[in-house]
């Protein structure tokens, strides 16, 4: 096997596995440790994973995508399917709370198009506009100070108000989810702030991902995975990744 055939081998089990051992890949390609260890060290400089003691774990993304308008158009698809999943968690005459997330968009335009006896309260701006065309829905604005580049209300305010609610469901969006770690995160502090307080008095917290952001990560843990009900994500993580989910009592939602 050719060195390069080797790297994308390592790279190929790092994807499904989400980690590898020096000792293992020794075994499975019949080369030396020292080999392995120089393979994992190639790997690393080219930013495609991060060496670790015995081994090499993948490695996690921060795209530092900040602005709604630079990612509402990404993953469209996955957003969609995330949607249609997080619309058949909702009961009638629920108060929902869809906050800062373009996935959270997807969901608005779902709902929008159903007759549906519920209310959303929400602090984005688009979620408003979408949701304020159907006039069946009781609709809730959570003001605030305004973000412009994040399409929505935070701070003191927002958070005041926010912690007087009782949803029965609250979507909430992340930027990068590591299961394994027990962390949830987002690029903001105070829209990850707003995040943990509409899980802290909602009755059913729900994070919508996309199955990518499994890889990444923000700047800001906002909450833990045993926080959750669930974790709603367009396919179906790792064995290991679905694994560690179960140990924190989280649920996997998919389409």
């Amino acid at each position: 096997m050719f060195l390069e055939e080797r790297q994308q081998a390592i790279m190929d089990m790092l994807t499904q596995e989400g980690k590898v051992k020096v000792k293992d890949l020794s075994e499975k390609f019949q080369v030396t440790e020292d080999c392995i260890r120089k393979d994992l060290g190639a790997l690393e400089k080219q930013g495609k994973l991060k060496r670790t003691y015995g081994g090499a774990v993948a490695h996690r993304e921060n795209l530092h995508m900040l602005e709604v308008s630079k990612h509402r158009d990404t993953d469209v698809e996955a957003k969609r399917q995330i949607a249609q999943a997080a619309v058949r968690l909702i009961k009638d005459k629920e108060m929902v709370f869809l906050d800062i997330s373009t996935s959270n968009l997807a969901i608005a335009e779902l709902l929008v198009k159903e007759e549906r006896d519920i209310s959303v309260v929400t602090n984005m701006i688009d979620i408003l506009v979408i949701l304020a065309r159907n006039p069946n829905i009781r609709l809730v604005f959570a003001g605030g100070k305004l973000n412009k580049s994040r399409d929505g209300f935070w701070g003191g305010m927002t958070l005041d108000f926010i912690s007087r609610l009782k949803p029965d469901i609250a979507f909430v969006g992340a930027v990068g989810v590591d299961v394994k770690e027990n962390s949830v995160s987002t690029y903001d502090i105070e829209d990850g702030i707003n995040k943990a307080a509409i899980i802290r008095v909602s009755k059913r917290a729900y994070v919508v991902a996309e199955a990518r952001k499994l890889n990444s990560d923000g700047n800001y843990n906002y909450t833990t995975l045993d926080t959750l009900s669930g974790l709603v994500t367009d396919s179906r993580p790792a064995p290991d990744i679905c694994e560690a989910a179960a140990k924190f009592g989280v649920d996997i939602i998919l389409p």
